[in-house]
């Protein structure tokens, strides 16, 4: 195995054990702050994160309670995404569905193409509840089921996603073209961007019609309000070093 993927794996590793503590969440452990880590979201406010359609963050359907970020029934806050942009980064959460429940994690999120169309478009960790929602048994071969490419590449059988009710931890790496999706430590998706395997994805999957779709270089984090409740913690970046700073510029 991969030295990094030893890493990642021992890292996702710490990250249950304390979540099965119940203790330190939306703190860094030492080895993450070694490692390079930072909290994306701190745990009480909204800092670093505002709606996908405003400046703002939105003044209802989200809540910040006892270290949980979460969403009300109903779709009345709408997604939210993170102030800064990004390109090479290691992105880790914990989540927790409620019965058919359906939310996502989407990546290279573009928000002034968002208002114009009306729609929140970004490659997206999908988040389900593959037992009762029906949109797991929609798309093609498993691609919008828990861990999945939404509408694009399904996860693999490494998958292992804990009942609904418990929390899961996703990982999402993104290095230059390669994105792998991470579940409870296991690498269960990995594709690359720019390529002509990518590419027929796209034009087999609903976003065919949408301009360039995955092909931005850098863009905001999505966590996605669905209408359904879903439950978000220790939210977790660490930027790739050679990269160094990332700040919003023109994408190509």
């Amino acid at each position: 195995m991969p030295f990094r993927w030893i890493a990642l794996a021992c890292a996702l590793a710490t990250g249950a054990a304390a979540a099965r503590a119940g203790d330190d969440q939306n703190t860094l452990t030492p080895a993450e702050a070694a490692g390079g880590w930072t909290l994306l979201w701190d745990g009480h406010s909204a800092a670093g994160w505002r709606s996908v359609s405003s400046p703002a963050f939105p003044a209802k359907g989200w809540r910040m309670e006892d270290g949980v970020l979460s969403t009300e029934a109903g779709g009345r806050g709408g997604d939210i995404i993170t102030e800064a942009v990004y390109s090479d980064f290691d992105l880790k959460a914990d989540f927790k569905v409620t019965q058919g429940a359906n939310s996502g994690i989407k990546l290279f999120v573009d928000p002034d193409f968002n208002r114009a169309s009306g729609r929140s478009i970004g490659l997206e960790y999908q988040i389900l509840d593959d037992q009762l929602n029906p949109d797991a048994r929609a798309g093609r071969d498993g691609n919008r089921t828990l861990g999945s490419l939404y509408d694009l590449y399904p996860p693999g059988p490494a998958k292992h996603a804990n009942p609904v009710g418990e929390w899961n931890t996703a990982l999402i790496t993104c290095h230059g073209p390669r994105v792998e999706h991470w579940l409870n430590g296991r690498l269960i998706l990995s594709y690359t961007r720019f390529t002509q395997d990518f590419r027929e994805h796209v034009a087999r999957s609903k976003f065919r019609s949408v301009p360039s779709f995955g092909e931005l270089r850098q863009g905001h984090l999505l966590l996605q309000d669905h209408g359904d409740v879903v439950f978000f913690r220790n939210i977790k970046l660490r930027i790739d070093p050679a990269k160094g700073p990332q700040t919003p510029t023109q994408n190509p």
